[in-house]
């Protein structure tokens, strides 16, 4: 069953998160040779693959549920492989990194957690996992990845406009350190309202509402506001991607 996004753990080098300093001149996939390794073939997008042996290798799942509204939930099992969106553009680490979604064959967004979403529309999913410089996880010279057919998907139509709602709801959100308050929970909303969310934060970071790809960089101190209307039923989490917390979740219906 499922829907788009979380969040997740810190990787060590040195006691922090994977360097991503490297000798001038050499690219982060270069730098990172020694985990796995570089082959010279590149996916649709122009990925480089990093071959790692079968034994240490991530493995992804997908599992597929029909909206009720239109569209599908997506939910994600993975092995030896930890979701790192705190360490995106760092350095290749095994059983780290990020998820991407390719729908009818073509990429449509990542997903730097466990639930995604797919517009109506699609008939075909692949997930694909990639190493936090973005090459592309391989086995025997093959990505890492998992087709999933959306048999029975709907035809494509203009979805029904949303219910007019009142002027909407706003949550406020303060971040210290790893503490989020209010503690995070879930807001339910009804499809067509309107939802503020108020975020401050004491560091610098990017809130990111996932299947609405909607992202608001956060400053220390400052609140900053994100306003959308909730068109898309389903379970939506909201998190930060440098400091890695989920915030809260949105329940549409």
């Amino acid at each position: 069953m499922a829907l788009a996004l979380a969040a997740v753990p810190v990787l060590a080098g040195c006691g922090g998160r994977p360097t991503t300093h490297h000798k001038p001149g050499t690219g982060h996939q270069e730098a990172t040779g020694g985990s796995g390794t570089l082959l010279p073939a590149r996916d649709e997008a122009g990925h480089r693959l990093r071959e790692l042996p079968a034994a240490e290798a991530p493995a992804v799942r997908a599992e597929v549920r029909p909206d009720s509204e239109g569209g599908w939930n997506v939910h994600l099992t993975v092995e030896r492989f930890l979701f790192t969106p705190e360490s995106t553009g760092g350095a290749a680490v095994p059983g780290r990194g990020h998820a991407r979604l390719l729908v009818d064959g073509r990429e449509t967004g990542r997903l730097y957690g466990p639930w995604g979403y797919v517009p109506a529309g699609a008939r075909t999913l692949t997930v694909r996992l990639h190493a936090d410089d973005h090459t592309v996880w391989a086995v025997d010279g093959a990505p890492v990845q998992t087709t999933v057919p959306l048999a029975g998907a709907p035809a494509t139509s203009a979805p029904p406009s949303p219910r007019p709602t009142a002027p909407g709801r706003t949550v406020t959100l303060t971040i210290t350190g790893k503490t989020v308050q209010p503690p995070p929970s879930r807001i339910e909303l009804k499809k067509g309202e309107r939802l503020t969310l108020r975020v401050t934060s004491d560091r610098d970071d990017t809130l990111h509402v996932h299947g609405y790809d909607r992202e608001l960089p956060l400053s220390p101190g400052t609140p900053a506001t994100l306003t959308l209307t909730a068109d898309r039923t389903g379970l939506f989490e909201v998190e930060t991607h440098g400091s890695g917390l989920v915030l809260t979740q949105l329940v549409v219906r």
